[in-house]
């Protein structure tokens, strides 16, 4: 599992590599939030079209980056999930916290 962070004029695009699960999550976890917590981004777009698998672990990683992002007065945005990813974060209520692309 890799994780690519650029800034893009206050803004911040994370894309994510390979699968997202209970042996990875803390690690992006710990990626993503010293990055929040050191650029403090307005806006936090996470990019999944590379992800080949997701459990739970996903859903708690976006619900995680979503409140500390808050905390700033910023939002997340997931682009890009695959078919199956995206009938995950919706049946996860997901849509109604973050912006799904």
């Amino acid at each position: 599992m890799t994780v690519d962070i650029k800034s893009v004029g206050g803004n911040a695009v994370a894309v994510l590599n390979g699968e997202i699960d209970h042996h990875n999550a803390q690690e992006i976890r710990t990626q993503l939030d010293n990055y929040i917590i050191t650029v403090q981004p307005s806006e936090l777009t996470i990019d999944f079209a590379n992800i080949t698998f997701m459990d739970s672990s996903g859903i708690g990683l976006i619900m995680g980056r979503s409140r500390l992002m808050r905390e700033w007065g910023g939002n997340i945005e997931v682009r890009n999930p695959q078919p199956y990813i995206r009938r995950v974060l919706k049946l996860a209520g997901m849509e109604r916290i973050v912006k799904i692309t």
